[in-house]
C-alpha cells in the first residue's frame, strides 16, 4: 500500500514567502517545492530568460533572417503529438508575421514514425522543393535525415528539447537547451518553447537589419497561448521560466486573446475559456489534440491551431473531441488486457515491466503505459505492432529511474536488439523487431533492477500536511485553482483524518460523501470508487471550488484514503 508523505517545508524559505504578504498555506506550499524566494514568484514577461543565453539562437536567427531576406522556402517538419502541434502552429505564425515563405508537413507515425526520417525528407523534396527544413520537438537523434537532406541540397535547423546521443546531426544549425554546450539555465524548455525562443532571436536579428520601423516589431507575447498549451500538455517540469510563459499564456486565454482552435479545444469539452487553468490545458485540450496524432493525422490539429476562423476551429475541434472518444475507448480495452497479462506475471517480481499485445493500437501504447506505471510504481514499456516486422514502445517511469539512460545501456549491452530509441527521463520510445519482445523484456527487466533499489519501488504520496480548520474554505480553494500547477510543481494536497457520515455512488462508478473533521462536515468526491468506506479514514485529498446552478462551493477531491 502507497504511504503517505509530508513535504518537507524548510524554515528560511517560508519565513521570507511569509514575509512578502502570501497566504500562510501558499507560502508553505511553494517553500515545500523549492522557491526559496519571492522573486522566484514573477510572472511578468521581463523575468523571462533571455534568448541570448541559449545556445545557437543568435545563429538560427541569423539563418533564418538571410533565408527571408532571399526569399527562400521554409518547411517546418513537425511533430505529431501536442508540444509538435503547438511548436509547428507557432512556428507557422511566428515566421509568417516575420516576413517568411513557409508551409509545413507533419509525419503519419503509422506510415513514417518519429522525426526528421530519410523517407521525409524525400516526401518534402518531392512534394514541396523546399529550400530550408526546420524541425520542431524533433531532430536531434535524425542523422540519417539530415545527411540525406544535405544530399537533395536542402539546409537544416533543429529545434528540439530531447536528449541528444553520442552523435548530433549534421545540420546547418542546432539550437536545444540539453545539448551538452548549451549553458541556458531552464533545460525542461518544451519543443514549443524551443520555437518561442528561436522566433523571439529572430525578431531581434531583423530589427537589428532594420525590417521594422519601430523598436519592437510584432508583438511574439500573442502565441505565448500556444507555449502554455504546448508546455502544459508536453509535461516538461514547470520550473521558473516555464511557469512564466504559462502563467501569461493563460492570462491571454482568460482574457479572450487565445487562438480560435484552443477556445474551441476547451469549449469542446464544455470548458470556458475565460476560466481556464493549467489543468484544462493539461487534461481537457492536449488530450483532444493528441488524439488526432494518435489515431488519425496531426494535420486537423495542427489546422485547428492555425485557424483564425471561429466557425472553422469549432468544426475541426468537434472532429478531434470525436477521435479523443475513440481513443478513451480503446486505451480502457488495452489497459483491461494489459492487466490480464500482469495477473499472470505479478508485478511484484518485475522491476522493469514490458508489455505486448499484437491488437494493440501503436497510437496510445504511450497512454497505456502510463496508467500500468502509476498503478504499480514501475517503469513500463508498451510495444504494439509497426510495419516492416518491427514493434514500436512507448514507456514512462518512475523518478528513480531515467528511462532514456536505462535504453542506452540496453542497446549497448544488446548489440542489434534496439534498432531507434530516444526521450527522456520521464518518458521515451523504442524500436524492436517483432520476433524480439521476449529478449527486451528480460533486458530491461535486468537493467531496471541494476539501476534501481527496493525503495526506489516503494510508492510514497507527497501531501502539504494538514489544513487547520479555519483554511478548510472555499477562499483558499479558489486561491490555489488561480495558481499554475504542472510537472515538477504539483498542485497542493493535504491529508488528514474524517469520520464518513454519508456515503452513495453516482454516475454509477464515483462515491459521493459527507465527511466530518471535528465541528464541520464537507462535501467530498472519490471519483472511479464504488466500494463503500469504513467509519474512519485518513485521506489525502484537494481542495476544489465545485460549480453548480452557477454558484461555487468546497469540494473536497479525495486522491488516496486508507482506514483510519
Amino acid at each position: 500500500m502507497p504511504r503517505i508523505m509530508v513535504r518537507d517545508c524548510p524554515r528560511e524559505p517560508l519565513q521570507a514567502l511569509l514575509g512578502s504578504g502570501l497566504h500562510p498555506v501558499l507560502a508553505r506550499v511553494y517553500a515545500a517545492r523549492g522557491v526559496r524566494h519571492p522573486r522566484q514568484l514573477a510572472t511578468e514577461l521581463r523575468a523571462l530568460l533571455s534568448f541570448d543565453a541559449l545556445s545557437n539562437a543568435d545563429h538560427a536567427a541569423r539563418f533564418l533572417a538571410d533565408a527571408i531576406e532571399h526569399g527562400k522556402r521554409m518547411l517546418i517538419v513537425a511533430d505529431y503529438d501536442a508540444d509538435g502541434a503547438t511548436a509547428c502552429a507557432l512556428g507557422i505564425r511566428a515566421l509568417r508575421i516575420l516576413g517568411a515563405r513557409v508551409d509545413y508537413v507533419v509525419p503519419n507515425r503509422f506510415q513514417y514514425g518519429y522525426g526528421l526520417s530519410p523517407e521525409i525528407v524525400r516526401l518534402a523534396w518531392e512534394t514541396r522543393r523546399p529550400d530550408v527544413l526546420i524541425t520542431v520537438d524533433n531532430g536531434i537523434a535524425s542523422l540519417d535525415g539530415v545527411e540525406e537532406a544535405n544530399r537533395l541540397g536542402m539546409q537544416v535547423l533543429v529545434t528540439d528539447h530531447h536528449l541528444p546521443g553520442d552523435r548530433l546531426p549534421p545540420a546547418a544549425v542546432i539550437v536545444n537547451p540539453n545539448n551538452p554546450d548549451c549553458g541556458f539555465p531552464s533545460k525542461h524548455l518544451a519543443g514549443v518553447g524551443v520555437m518561442f525562443y528561436v522566433a523571439l532571436a529572430l525578431r531581434a536579428e531583423l530589427r537589428r537589419r532594420g525590417t521594422f520601423r519601430d523598436d519592437n516589431g510584432p508583438n511574439l507575447a500573442s502565441l505565448l497561448d500556444l507555449v502554455a498549451l504546448g508546455t502544459i500538455a508536453d509535461v516538461v517540469r514547470l520550473d521558473e521560466n516555464n511557469r512564466i510563459m504559462v502563467t501569461q499564456g493563460l492570462q491571454r486565454i482568460r482574457t479572450g486573446k487565445a487562438a480560435p482552435g484552443i477556445n474551441a479545444l476547451l469549449r469542446a469539452a464544455g470548458r470556458d475559456p475565460r476560466r481556464a487553468s493549467a489543468s484544462d490545458l493539461g487534461f481537457v485540450a492536449g488530450p483532444r489534440l493528441n488524439a488526432a496524432g494518435r489515431l488519425d493525422d496531426m494535420t486537423l490539429g495542427i489546422e485547428c491551431l492555425l485557424a483564425d476562423d471561429e466557425a472553422a476551429a469549432a468544426g475541426m475541434a468537434s472532429e478531434l473531441d470525436a477521435l479523443n472518444r475513440e481513443r478513451r475507448v480503446i486505451e480502457a480495452d488495452m489497459q483491461q488486457s494489459a492487466l490480464g497479462l500482469l495477473d499472470a506475471i505479478q508485478p511484484g517480481d518485475a522491476w522493469g515491466l514490458s508489455l505486448y499485445d499484437p491488437s494493440w493500437h501503436q497510437g496510445v501504447v504511450g497512454l497505456l503505459a502510463s496508467r500500468i506505471k502509476d498503478r504499480f510504481h514501475r517503469p513500463v514499456m508498451a510495444f504494439a505492432p509497426s510495419t516492416e516486422g518491427e514493434l514500436k514502445g512507448s514507456g514512462r517511469s518512475i523518478p528513480a529511474l531515467h528511462l532514456r539512460d536505462a535504453l542506452d545501456l540496453v542497446a549497448k549491452r544488446h548489440p542489434g536488439l534496439v534498432r531507434k530509441f530516444g526521450g527522456h527521463a520521464a518518458a521515451a520510445g523504442v524500436t524492436i523487431g517483432e520476433t524480439d519482445f521476449e529478449r527486451f523484456r528480460v533486458a530491461f527487466d535486468d537493467t531496471a533492477r541494476e539501476l534501481l533499489t527496493p525503495e526506489d519501488l516503494e510508492q510514497w504520496i507527497p501531501t502539504d500536511g494538514v489544513l487547520d480548520e479555519a483554511d478548510l474554505c472555499l477562499d483558499l480553494a479558489r486561491l490555489l485553482a488561480g495558481q499554475v500547477w504542472g510537472q515538477g510543481f504539483p498542485a497542493p494536497s493535504f491529508n488528514d483524518r474524517f469520520r464518513v457520515e454519508s456515503q452513495r455512488v453516482v454516475g454509477e462508478k464515483h462515491l459521493r460523501l459527507r465527511l466530518r473533521r471535528a465541528r464541520r462536515t464537507y462535501d467530498a468526491m472519490l471519483f472511479f470508487h464504488q466500494e463503500p468506506l469504513p467509519p474512519e479514514i485518513q485521506a489525502v485529498y484537494r481542495l476544489e471550488a465545485n460549480e453548480f446552478g452557477g454558484t461555487q462551493s468546497l469540494r473536497l477531491t479525495l486522491e488516496h484514503w486508507e482506514p483510519a
